[in-house]
């Protein structure tokens, strides 16, 4: 398969996994788009492992509003500083985000200061008409109003700022001691200026981030032990070039200055491996200076490559230091703790995990469909591994009539008493119905034939290897399970 951002997106709206932009029955909105039966089960699976990695690590979850009043952007810096820097062309007036204009140019990651030097220089024009570009950037608001009542409030841009607001809870809650690691998934908004590549850049999207405070002095302790992290990662500083580093190499060479840092970053690697993303296609880049948030000492993105459009970030982590309860501080309650040794006041530190979910959802589906000529013929698969795949398994009799397809039903019904996602099909050949679930990204095509009738039992064909195993109607669930592991 020749893949394109736009036969992804086709693939994606053929096979029920994203549809839009909404509203599809009058006038759509680019940035916002509605997951299908597909789309919904596999970001809701990729939820699930980052969930269950967040939790292992010692995580709690939190869920917090939406939607908050002017004051709070105020204390966190969104509502003066949360803008995006756009070029308008001087033909045709379109308007650009300076930065992804520069990015997907000439694959530069540049601060604000040196994007409009950078255009000119290059001479980068207008991807609309290629005109020309006006010599000046302009800032673009991008926080979402939503008031409530008759009070002016905004829509949260992530969902970092609100896990921060309960801090003083949290510190009861745990009683007092450091870390406290706490994790939201949820929506955020933004008032995207141009959102194209349909999940990948929305003004609606859900966020998994974690959070962890510790007294300054922890992020060097041994509580965080980043060579529990085996496998090799890449990673790629703002000077100097790649490498694939073990966590004691990285450690050696100084690639962050925390253990409890580079722990973050070797987590969130882990956590895309775990869904199935292959290490070669994971890098860790760390911010350029200028680049940098104002909130940051350090930030390194975890970007995937994807067939498509490249490399994509999916995960930030950043650390903010004491910049997030100090600044609410000010504009709110001081939330300064006691250290019980030397009864001093301090605002505890943060590192962030902070993961896009609808990216690694895309770069899933765009890195494992393909095309592949079987027998002579053409056949369309996704191979979304098997426990991250919407779909578990389809169930079809060999042929719809007779006592086949009251057994098949049967199995069918089963698998769903199981917590197995099943779907059931008795329309056109085996071989049709075969090759409709490979494209859809079915792992597992369980096949109800007249040998059932007599020995109880039923063919398991597997998507990727095609080979197929007789397994007993009994113990088929516990098998679909195992191999979905």
């Amino acid at each position: 398969m020749d893949k394109t951002a736009t036969s992804v997106e086709q693939y994606m709206r053929e096979h029920g996994y994203v549809w839009g932009p909404e509203p599809e029955m009058y006038s759509p909105t680019s940035g916002l788009y509605t997951y299908g039966p597909t789309g919904a089960g596999l970001k809701r699976n990729v939820e699930s492992v980052i969930r269950q990695a967040f939790v292992s690590a010692g995580f709690f979850e939190v869920e917090t509003p939406i939607i908050a009043p002017r004051d709070v952007w105020e204390g966190s810096g969104h509502l003066g500083g949360f803008i995006d820097w756009v070029i308008e062309c001087s033909q045709c007036q379109s308007t650009y985000r300076a930065d992804k204009l520069v990015e997907e140019k000439i694959g530069v990651h540049a601060g604000n200061e040196r994007l409009l030097d950078i255009i000119q220089e290059h001479q980068i024009r207008c991807p609309s008409c290629d005109g020309a570009f006006t010599p000046e950037l302009h800032p673009y608001h991008l926080m979402v109003r939503s008031d409530i009542g008759q009070r002016e409030s905004y829509s949260r841009p992530e969902t970092a700022t609100m896990t921060y607001l309960a801090f003083h809870r949290y510190y009861q809650f745990f009683r007092k001691r450091f870390p406290i690691q706490v994790f939201q998934i949820g929506k955020a908004f933004r008032n995207e200026l141009s959102p194209r590549q349909t999940i990948v850049r929305g003004r609606e999207f859900t966020q998994a981030e974690a959070q962890i405070f510790v007294k300054p002095e922890e992020e060097y302790a041994d509580y965080f032990d980043p060579l529990q992290f085996t496998e090799a990662a890449t990673f790629v500083p703002n000077e100097g070039d790649s490498q694939s580093l073990t966590s004691q190499q990285a450690l050696d060479h100084k690639i962050v200055s925390k253990p409890a840092y580079l722990w973050s970053l070797l987590l969130a690697h882990q956590i895309l491996r775990d869904m199935g993303i292959p290490a070669d296609r994971i890098q860790l880049r760390q911010h350029a200076r200028d680049e940098m948030a104002h909130y940051a000492l350090d930030a390194w993105d975890l970007e995937v490559y994807t067939d498509s459009l490249g490399w994509i970030e999916c995960c930030g982590i950043h650390d903010r230091t004491d910049y997030d309860l100090r600044s609410h501080s000010t504009h709110g309650k001081d939330i300064q703790v006691v250290d019980d040794q030397t009864q001093e006041a301090f605002y505890p530190h943060v590192l962030e995990i902070a993961f896009g979910v609808d990216r690694p959802v895309y770069a899933l589906i765009d890195m494992h469909l393909a095309t592949e000529t079987v027998k002579g013929e053409e056949r369309v698969v996704c191979r979304l591994p098997s426990h991250i795949a919407p779909i578990t398994c389809a169930v079809f009799p060999l042929v719809k009539k007779g006592e086949l397809p009251a057994l098949a039903r049967q199995v069918h019904q089963q698998l769903l008493a199981h917590g197995i996602v099943s779907l059931y099909d008795e329309s056109g050949s085996i071989g049709r119905r075969y090759r409709r679930v490979d494209e859809k990204g079915v792992p597992f095509a369980i096949t109800v034939d007249y040998d059932s009738l007599e020995d109880n039992t039923v063919t398991v064909r597997y998507r990727d290897s095609m080979e197929q195993d007789r397994v007993s109607i009994e113990w088929l669930a516990a098998h679909i399970q195992q191999e979905a592991a």
